[in-house]
């Protein structure tokens, strides 16, 4: 059965007719045409779908589409600009805290909660929050400093 589901994407009112099966990362990527977040394992393991919902950090693989009705969704699209980047991805620039790109996004949402939370978190906090992210690349350590210097 398919139903109108309403929110706030990326600061702005939003809404997608879905069936009950459709997820959040569906609804992103295929009804909005959103492609920043990414679907790695489907499953909700590896990270690379992260966005935040209402200031925390979900994996929208495995999350209802209609679990967002009525709240805030913020996806790396809306993270920054190119003219205003956030700091966290000048910093991930800066410091070449990528290589492929494809957990990038998931990464840097994730991260971006953190830092919401608490604005200059320990080593150990960052390292907590990013254990769930599956990077192939081997930037992670890259990764960590660019948060600390977001986090600077």
């Amino acid at each position: 059965m398919a139903s109108e589901v309403r929110f706030t994407l990326n600061g702005r009112a939003a809404s997608v007719r879905a069936d009950d099966a459709q997820t959040l990362l569906d609804a992103l990527r295929g009804t909005l045409g959103l492609r920043g977040t990414r679907c790695g394992c489907a499953l909700g393991q590896c990270g690379a779908c992260c966005v935040i919902v209402d200031e925390r950090a979900v994996t929208s693989c495995d999350l209802p589409l209609e679990a967002v009705a009525g709240r805030s969704v913020t996806t790396v699209e809306g993270l920054g600009t190119r003219a205003a980047p956030h700091r966290l991805q000048t910093a991930f620039i800066e410091l070449q805290a990528l290589q492929c790109g494809y957990c990038t996004s998931g990464i840097l949402m994730r991260a971006a909660a953190l830092l919401e939370r608490d604005p200059h978190p320990a080593e150990a906090d960052i390292r907590a929050a990013l254990a769930h992210h599956l990077c192939r690349c081997g930037v992670h350590d890259r990764v960590l400093r660019a948060v600390r210097m977001a986090a600077a």
